[in-house]
């Protein structure tokens, strides 16, 4: 795994440099676009995440999309009735509304575990990894755990935690996350790093 690091981190830092960017810009769009793209990965891979919001910003449907239409574009991935109503529901409450101004929401400042709980209990169809996968792209996902099947695959083959969990509760995900943190120390890549370095070794790729 060292190897491979030294190898692709050049790539992963330039990654997390983008991300850190987006966090810098402070544009309210731009960071709603990155919660649209983590609220339609459940279950859906990446890549097919990516093309749907280039298609949805294309067509003006991420400012002006009823749930309906928002859903008709959603194909490539799963669940897209719930994921165009959560889409619809997350635009109303941060740039309609505005019940929250999302760049005070995700603020800097902020300790990032906090934010993640705030996000998990305000953000319709988003889960702990989803809110890391969302801080992790708008440059605060230092020391947060993405859990998904890829990334505990590879915690059991390195030892770090003994099984695939049938289940992730709050505190099961936490446990994990905090094995992962040690052992993100103990070889010294960061978690940010650790997770794209992961990633990349199941897939050969690095997406965002």
């Amino acid at each position: 795994m060292i190897e491979l690091h030294k190898r692709i981190e050049p790539e992963i830092r330039q990654r997390l440099e983008e991300f850190k960017k987006i966090a810098e810009r402070k544009n309210s769009f731009e960071i709603f676009k990155e919660l649209v793209f983590c609220l339609m990965t459940p279950q859906s891979k990446s890549l097919h995440a990516s093309i749907t919001l280039e298609k949805l910003e294309k067509k003006d449907l991420l400012l002006k999309g009823s749930a309906q239409e928002i859903a008709k574009e959603l194909n490539l991935v799963r669940f897209k009735n719930n994921k165009g109503r959560y889409i619809e529901m997350a635009r109303e409450f941060f740039l309609i509304q505005k019940k929250e101004n999302i760049l005070d929401f995700t603020d800097q400042s902020q300790n990032v575990k906090d934010l993640r709980e705030r996000l998990v209990k305000t953000v319709k169809g988003i889960g702990y990894k989803e809110a890391g996968h969302f801080l992790r792209n708008i440059g605060r996902g230092q020391e947060l755990a993405i859990l998904d099947r890829h990334i505990l695959k590879n915690l059991v083959s390195y030892g770090v935690i003994r099984e695939i969990p049938v289940s992730l509760s709050r505190q099961k995900y936490l446990e994990i996350e905090k094995d992962m943190v040690k052992f993100s120390h103990r070889i010294f890549i960061p978690m940010d790093a650790l997770d794209f370095l992961l990633w990349y070794k199941e897939t050969g790729q690095i997406l965002k």
